[in-house]
């Protein structure tokens, strides 16, 4: 391998290797935990209300604390606080097989540990984001993006379908599973050299260093556009909420099914991360996003109306393949234009932006699918996905027009 291919190859790099093992690991016992969490939920209550509000109560505690966990990675050593998230979701995972075994009575406590897992990724997510480009030459960075998603993209696949598997054996198989596979995840991140921020003092938490995540992202269209385009198409279109309902009423499958949908999703997701990775995206950006959402929205409808399995694991797929393009473009923007220092800060408002968008997602689709129906609350979502697109093309001209993903000079 030559100077130029290996300085633009993300595994060159001993930190990345591990860096991205861990992502592996802990995305595997994540995954495996929401469709366990799902499953249980729904087996209790058979409420879409209830499922609704697992996505509220996950979101809550990130909404609350992106103020303050972007500050704390800026300022503090980003392994350790990933490692003490980490650490926090073990925990979590053991008291969920407690939880399962007391049946509806333990429906309170459920909701108590999705809000801490919630508030253990608010502060974890941002740190490990903003870590990963320190671990990386710049030349490597979209490298490492693409093989970053591909690594959580693999896990979404092999995850829901093990996370289903085990369930049918027991919530001790899940639960237990992945409380070990956290605690793995966590010695692999420690194993990391430590990384802080070098261009940056210490500064004092103030409501201007908490505020200063937003202000950068509103100061860009671009970045603006795209995340707050991602926002909105994942909150109306997302499905994954009612994935249960759709496995166990309109498909009649169990919970293997269920793992099986959610693992479709993913595996389109990873099937275009490895192609972007191979022929990465370097022209037409902004159109080629919007696009890719005006497909997801498409791919969502045809869910919905769907009554055959194969159908719709085919348009859940397609759907991870279109998303899979938003969100390389979102995360090659945020971390490329992004000082190091301030990098904590803007992964922490891109959080809050994903979790508005997946768990708040969830708790619009329960409210909408108990108030009209499952397949009417998806087929709604869709359309309104593609009505977004309309409306964002118009307001973000600098998005609909940015050719260059990265330009040579910021």
């Amino acid at each position: 391998m030559n100077e130029e291919a290996a300085s633009s190859n993300a595994f060159a790099s001993r930190d990345y290797r591990r860096f991205f093992a861990t992502r592996i690991v802990y995305g595997l016992a994540y995954q495996m935990n929401i469709v366990a969490l799902g499953w249980l939920v729904y087996s209790v209550t058979e409420s879409a209300f209830a499922l609704g509000m697992v996505g509220l109560v996950s979101f809550l505690p990130v909404l609350l604390a992106s103020l303050v966990s972007g500050h704390v990675a800026d300022q503090y050593d980003r392994r350790l606080i990933t490692m003490i998230g980490h650490s926090v979701l073990a925990i979590c995972s053991l008291g969920l097989l407690l939880c399962a075994q007391a049946g509806e009575s333990g429906l309170p406590y459920i909701y108590a540990l999705a809000g801490t897992i919630g508030l253990a990724r608010a502060f974890s997510n941002p740190a490990s984001q903003a870590l990963m480009p320190t671990l990386v030459p710049r030349a490597a960075l979209g490298n490492a993006i693409s093989w970053n998603s591909s690594a959580w993209q693999t896990s979404a696949i092999v995850g829901p379908a093990l996370g289903g598997l085990f369930y049918a054996l027991g919530p001790v198989a899940v639960f237990g599973s992945t409380t070990v596979m956290f605690v793995a995840a966590t010695l692999l991140i420690g194993s990391i050299s430590m990384r802080r921020p070098k261009d940056m003092a210490r500064e004092p938490h103030t409501l201007e260093t908490a505020l200063a995540g937003f202000r950068f992202i509103r100061s860009r269209p671009v970045i603006f556009g795209a995340i707050s385009l991602d926002l909105f198409a994942v909150l109306l279109g997302g499905a994954t909420a009612l994935m249960p309902i759709f496995a166990k009423d309109i498909l009649q499958t169990g919970p293997w099914g269920l793992g099986l949908l959610r693992s479709s999703v993913s595996l389109g997701g990873v099937f275009m991360a490895l192609a972007l990775a191979r022929w990465p995206l370097k022209r037409q950006a902004g159109p080629r996003m919007l696009w890719a959402v005006v497909i997801f929205g498409l791919a969502t409808i045809v869910f919905g109306l769907s009554t055959e399995f194969w159908l719709s694991m085919a348009a859940l797929f397609v759907m991870g393949a279109a998303d899979m393009i938003s969100v390389y473009v979102r995360q090659t923007l945020v971390q490329g234009e992004t000082p190091d220092g301030m990098r904590g800060r803007v992964s922490a408002v891109s959080t809050v932006f994903i979790g508005a968008s997946n768990e708040l997602g969830e708790f619009e689709s329960g409210m909408l699918a108990a108030a009209v129906g499952a397949v009417p609350a998806v087929v709604i979502g869709g359309v309104g996905t593609i009505a977004v697109v309309g409306l964002w093309a118009w307001l973000f001209p600098d998005l609909r027009r940015r050719d260059h993903l990265i330009p040579e000079k910021l």
